[in-house]
């Protein structure tokens, strides 16, 4: 990608069992798709449980790109529920995102496959991760011309430093 810098994503307000007020979700994306490197961006999110962190991501990237049909993480650092499907919008006009767990997929890598057919690739921030080392290493992911994988990166971050 030829822009180097990245955009920050608001979240916007979970809905459903769950609602919270809306918050800053700690997602940054590369801010043009016209290149393709290993990874389009970072998430950090904030606990382990997929059923409470997903929705919100899914309604950022929508807003950002195209409507999301399904996401691939791995089966490390989520906690043991793994939903098959996530609700995202609510009951009234919500739809279901199907989730896919792979344990042999790398560490740290979650893919978005958007209806279009198109698809994102984000480095998961480890939930230990320190504010400073969690932002630099979303920045780098999000950063064109970054040669960096999501293990690498996941790696690099240390934990709770800041």
């Amino acid at each position: 990608m030829t822009v180097t810098t990245a955009r920050e994503v608001p979240e916007t307000q979970r809905v459903g069992r769950d609602e919270v007020p809306p918050a800053q979700l700690r997602l940054r994306l590369q801010p043009d798709r016209s290149g393709r490197g290993p990874l389009d961006g970072g998430w950090w999110p904030r606990s382990a449980d997929p059923a409470a962190e997903l929705p919100g991501l899914i309604l950022a990237l929508d807003k950002q790109h195209d409507r999301v049909a399904r996401v691939m993480l791995g089966t490390a650092d989520w906690d043991a529920s793994r939903p098959r499907r996530v609700r995202v919008g609510g009951t009234a006009g919500g739809r279901v995102v199907r989730v896919g767990w792979f344990a042999s997929m790398p560490a740290g890598l979650l893919t978005v496959i958007f209806a279009s057919g198109q698809r994102t690739d984000l480095v998961t921030i480890p939930l230990r991760a320190g504010e400073r080392d969690a932002a630099a290493a979303m920045e780098q992911a999000a950063t064109a011309g970054n040669l960096q994988q999501a293990p690498a990166i996941v790696a690099a971050v240390g934990p709770g430093s800041s």
